[in-house]
């Protein structure tokens, strides 16, 4: 798999009948290594070792209904008092951050209606405030640590 742009971590890999496949520490289960994949377990390993997320209250493709359809967050995060804060949206390595990869994410917020949203490829991050308030989304300069997006107000 390819490089990415996050810091190094020690992954579990094995071969599989047909697919390799990647052990998923928060699912504690192996699952199929896919580039999306690749992707959600370096991220996840990003938010958990070094922006201090406890991975207690992380969801890996957590379901939810919308327009009656089925549909899945990549990673979902959630404040102490189990209320959703983040929504990060991983692509492949090779998939261009878009307007449409915004909006897919944006719209899965009409579920969640959290604060904070990511968008990554592996090696492009982009992440967002949305102030519900005055109904506005400003791009942030990093990704936020878990103590930023669980403070409470909306500053």
């Amino acid at each position: 798999m390819k490089p990415l742009k996050l810091p190094p971590c020690s992954l579990r890999i094995k071969e599989g009948p047909g697919n390799s496949l990647i052990y998923d520490t928060l699912r504690k289960k192996y699952v199929a290594l896919t580039p999306e994949e690749w992707v959600r377990q370096h991220f996840v390993n990003y938010l958990t070792g070094w922006l201090g997320y406890p991975p207690g209250l992380i969801r890996i493709e957590a379901s939810f209904r919308l327009n009656s359809m089925l549909r899945r967050a990549d990673i979902l995060v959630h404040d102490r008092a189990g209320e959703p804060v983040l929504i990060v949206e991983c692509k492949a390595p090779e998939v261009k951050i878009s307007q449409e990869v915004f909006d897919q994410v944006i719209n899965y917020n009409f579920s969640y209606g959290v604060r904070y949203l990511v968008v990554t490829n592996g090696m492009t991050h982009f992440a967002g405030k949305i102030d519900t308030a005055g109904h506005t989304f400003r791009l942030l300069d990093q990704i936020p640590d878990y103590e930023t997006i669980t403070r409470s107000g909306n500053d």
